[in-house]
């Protein structure tokens, strides 16, 4: 992954992080829904990961959530560690739909925020 300065190219933030051995489970009506995982871009703000159902895969590599940029703070480091924080991380519309099928509701929609990202890196 490479930080630019903001400003100066866009977008700041490029490349890919594996994060593999990440994910969530959710379960409910007796289903189980793994993300696992995921592959980070910050330069196309997506993440895209694994999905299984009861242990069945549905999706190698599916778009799960949209981050977005626009809440990220500058980039903080302290000797060799930098982090990157503040991104928002929103359900895509694709997930969304996947997981109010799976679980046989309309609850989640689209856009609906998860959360707040922090990456972490050591440098040295």
């Amino acid at each position: 992954m490479t930080y630019y300065k903001p400003g100066t190219v866009s977008p700041f933030v490029q490349g890919e992080i594996d994060h593999d051995g990440s994910g969530l489970r959710l379960t409910g009506r007796g289903k189980t829904v793994e993300l696992t995982d995921f592959i980070v871009d910050p330069g196309a703000s997506a993440l895209t990961g694994k999905v299984t159902v009861d242990g069945e895969v549905a999706a190698e590599s599916a778009p799960l959530f949209c981050l977005d940029g626009r809440t990220l703070e500058p980039l903080h480091t302290q000797a060799s560690i930098a982090v990157l924080e503040g991104t928002t991380v929103k359900l895509k519309d694709e997930a969304a739909s996947l997981l109010n099928d799976t679980f046989g509701t309309d609850a989640l929609a689209g856009g609906l925020v998860i959360g707040v990202a922090k990456i972490t890196v050591d440098t040295a």
